[in-house]
């Protein structure tokens, strides 16, 4: 089946659906556990590369088990970047963070400090760049990471695609939340342009991510905000340049608020 044959809109949902959820975590849990031992050499000597060639491959597989299992598959539109920058995301469900994750070359998150704790996938998050946040620390942590954006700037290997969720959690569909400011800090710390994605993938894959709806769901990369945008008009435009597009998304997808 073609993604072309995979409906915008979100399909129906029944018993056999869930039974294909259980049986996708059950495949996907122990491919991770493969891929990431069987990437373990590789990395220790290949370095960060080795490990987003890794990562590479498990983001792709378990896009497409989801597909296999689930019958629901993401759209890309608009350009990926593959420059050092900083991706912001509208984030409803863990199928985001695997399209986005697999369409950037180099990429890293900023994520809980207890994420990069978890047996092998905390280990290869630490090796393709992934930077913890303490959030209990506040503004020192976001000094702490605004500093190590500089020095991976200044090295040889750079930053990649840093990827942040400004609301700082999964949302519901046609849900707003107040922006955190940390993403404008570290735009401006480190000097990087922003790039707004928007996304209406909450439709097909709920938060909690149990009863996955079938479809072609849409993760949209949208015209980069430069580092020289003025500051105190930064974080409207960019609010409005996710949410405005991922209702847009939404719309296209049948949802109605």
């Amino acid at each position: 089946m073609s993604m072309r044959n995979l409906s915008p809109v979100p399909g129906r949902l029944g018993p056999w659906q869930y039974l294909q959820n259980a049986l996708y975590y059950l495949h996907v849990g122990l491919a991770t556990l493969l891929i990431g031992l069987a990437g373990l050499p590789f990395v220790a000597f290949g370095g960060r590369d080795a490990a987003n060639a890794v990562a590479t491959r498990w983001i792709g597989y378990m896009l497409w088990a989801a597909r296999l299992h689930l019958g629901v598959t993401c759209e890309l539109r608009g350009t990926p970047p593959e420059g050092d920058c900083i991706v912001a995301a509208k984030h409803q469900c863990f199928f985001d963070i695997l399209v986005i994750a697999h369409a950037l070359p180099r990429r890293a998150f900023v994520m809980k400090r207890e994420v990069m704790r978890v047996p092998i996938m905390g280990w290869y998050a630490y090796k393709v760049g992934c930077i913890p946040i303490d959030r209990a620390r506040g503004r020192d942590a976001l000094r702490a990471i605004a500093g190590e954006l500089r020095a991976r700037l200044a090295s040889a290997g750079g930053l990649g695609q840093l990827i942040i969720y400004p609301e700082g959690t999964r949302t519901r569909p046609g849900e707003r939340r107040d922006y955190k400011h940390g993403v404008g800090t570290l735009r401006l710390a480190a000097d990087l342009p922003v790039v707004p994605v928007a996304v209406n993938t909450g439709l097909f894959w709920p938060r909690k991510g149990w009863g996955v709806r079938p479809g072609r769901a849409v993760v949209e990369f949208l015209p980069v905000i430069a580092p020289d945008f003025p500051r105190d008009e930064f974080m409207s435009r960019l609010r409005a340049d996710i949410e405005d597009n991922s209702d847009r998304l939404l719309a296209e997808a049948g949802f109605r608020q």
